[in-house]
């Protein structure tokens, strides 16, 4: 790390919050508490992503067998989103600071005006030397308008208020080749921006109490790198974990970023579950877009048109094999684009701005 981090976004997985049995690990979070206070106090700022809600509930209430999934755990999330703030609130200010709660959905994501309103409140209460705690809005997510997990909120967080680096804490040091209990696996410590086959050692099992896993942790890390942040896979159940990543000492896996992207190209990256309709483009298009020098994805290049969107809506790019390419928002609605495809001297569709392509975060 050859860079002074100056505004940090900390995710803290629920199995770094959660005991063996399930019940919460305050101990632990008084520790990370303590040390994101040292961080604060060395000049940075930071925004914490907290999982855990359900554990802090789930020795605290009883429901009844027959309750379906889904209400068994917005009863839960609402019950310990309580109890997981209030306990931040007392640790917090035990250290002299004042902490904000906002609580999200993907929904808020999806309209550009909607994305900036949350950005500005979560830039001021930094200004304001408050401490923000982010997380998903569980009680009425289900399942179709949830986040993949809290790494891929933290990510888009991280996007949103340009932050420089992302830690994102689990109960592992970080990628491994190998399994991580494995006394003969190395720990992957660097993943350069060319670096590949790293998926080949991720598992695709769940952490116990969390509904993400090490591969939703890598492609969200990718991408956060892909758009100029320094990313983080380290083990919060490590002492001093934060300290040492200050110290720059941290046994990690970390991700080197690319050249900082702007904000618009950041919240379309992370829209993907978000989109109105498609566009196919030919091999010509297609060249265009991968080529060195950026490009607008122009009508001449679309062969065709798929769903109904407006102006301003996020679309998918495919091309004529069913590949998707990319994504960006639609600089006109569907009905105009059907009436420009192929044709040249029109304005671009997708403008370089808007326009994000998977091809920068393969695994």
């Amino acid at each position: 790390m050859d860079y002074q981090p100056q505004l940090v976004v900390v995710k803290i997985g629920s199995n770094v919050l959660t005991q063996e049995d399930g019940s919460p690990d305050r101990d632990r979070m008084a520790s990370l508490v303590k040390q994101i206070a040292f961080l604060k106090e060395q000049g940075l700022q930071v925004v914490l992503v907290s999982s855990g809600a359900v554990a802090f509930a789930r020795n605290n209430i009883k429901i009844e067998d027959k309750t379906e999934s889904v209400v068994r755990k917005q009863i839960l999330a609402s019950v310990g989103q309580i109890d997981i703030v209030q306990s931040y609130k007392e640790l917090f200010m035990q250290e002299g600071h004042q902490i904000a709660q906002i609580v999200v959905t993907p929904q808020d994501f999806l309209s550009r005006r909607h994305y900036l309103n949350i950005k500005d409140c979560l830039l001021g209460l930094l200004n304001h030397d408050i401490i923000p705690i982010i997380n998903e809005n569980d009680a009425v997510a289900v399942t179709e308008l949830m986040f993949t997990d809290n790494d891929e909120l933290a990510s888009m967080t991280a996007a949103m208020i340009d932050a420089d680096t992302l830690l994102l804490l689990t109960n592992v040091d970080g990628i491994y080749r190998g399994h991580p209990d494995d006394p003969a696996s190395k720990l992957i410590e660097h993943v350069g921006q060319k670096t590949s086959g790293v998926s080949r050692y991720i598992a695709s099992s769940k952490s116990t109490f969390g509904r993400g896993g090490m591969a939703s942790k890598m492609k969200m890390a990718r991408k956060a790198a892909y758009l100029g942040i320094h990313v983080y896979i380290a083990n919060g159940n490590r002492d001093n974990v934060l300290v040492d990543f200050y110290h720059k000492r941290l046994k990690a896996t970390y991700f080197e970023p690319e050249s900082a992207k702007p904000n618009p190209k950041k919240w379309v990256a992370h829209s993907d579950n978000y989109t109105k309709g498609e566009v196919v483009i030919n091999e010509g298009a297609k060249e265009v877009l991968h080529a060195e020098e950026a490009a607008s994805l122009l009508p001449v290049g679309i062969v065709g048109i798929v769903g109904n969107f407006s102006k301003g809506d996020i679309i998918r790019i495919k091309d004529e094999n069913g590949e998707k390419l990319g994504l960006g928002k639609a600089e006109y609605g569907s009905k105009k684009a059907n009436e420009r495809i192929g044709l040249s001297n029109q304005k671009p569709i997708i403008h370089y701005n808007y326009l994000y392509l998977f091809k920068y975060h393969s695994l």
